[in-house]
């Protein structure tokens, strides 16, 4: 399957995450966080649709190296869109105007006290990345038609859940939930199909 970095994708995106019965999450009082996911042309030539992937500076007080999609913490007052385009701004300097935002998906919870939002943004100058090297360590265009190949997606059991730990591999690296289970239900959407993952589980060392 192949996915065009094209106005056509967009309006097609756009269309889908209008129509997607989005679903708050209800339960226990939980901090929000919003993270973006921004489709930007690949950059390896081909043309193709890709997102923003980033890996966390080692410096970082929590989560450090690990594999992340833009984000942070809402602001008191903040809407989750507003959230996710300062995070863009204060991760990689980019600015866009809340027209390029095509949508928001689920919330999910998470076990360390965050219920994250993603919101899908369109960015078509990606040549504006400023990566803050206090946040980010490297950012990486992942192309939507890798992650649809049957071997980018994996569950897992282990002993301390009876959920299912979702694991993309991407490349040579894996990720692993929050974030996978975000770009699992984006990859969904891409393909005209809505699967929920809040009981996707995360790998025990993201329990923290």
């Amino acid at each position: 399957m192949s996915y065009p970095f094209s106005t056509a994708l967009r309006e097609a995106l756009s269309a889908s995450c209008l129509a997607f019965p989005r679903i708050a999450y209800e339960g226990p009082a939980l901090k929000h966080a919003a993270v973006a996911i921004t489709l930007v042309e690949a950059d390896d030539g081909s043309g193709e649709a890709a997102f923003l992937l980033t890996r966390r500076a080692a410096a970082m007080r929590a989560h450090a190296g690990q594999w992340a999609l833009p984000g942070g913490r809402c602001d008191p007052g903040e809407t989750l869109e507003q959230a996710a385009l300062r995070e863009l701004e204060e991760e990689l300097g980019l600015t866009l105007p809340p027209t390029d935002i095509l949508g928001v998906l689920d919330d999910y919870p998470t076990r360390s006290g965050y219920a994250i939002t993603p919101v899908v943004a369109w960015l078509d100058a990606a040549a504006a990345l400023r990566p803050n090297p206090h946040e980010v360590a490297s950012v990486h265009r992942i192309r939507l038609d890798h992650i649809h190949a049957d071997e980018a997606v994996a569950f897992e059991t282990i002993p301390e859940s009876p959920r299912p730990v979702i694991r993309l591999r991407m490349g040579g690296h894996h990720i692993h939930a929050p974030t996978a289970a975000l770009v699992y239900q984006f990859r969904e959407l891409v393909a005209g199909r809505i699967t929920r993952v809040a009981d996707l589980e995360q790998p025990v060392f993201a329990w923290r």
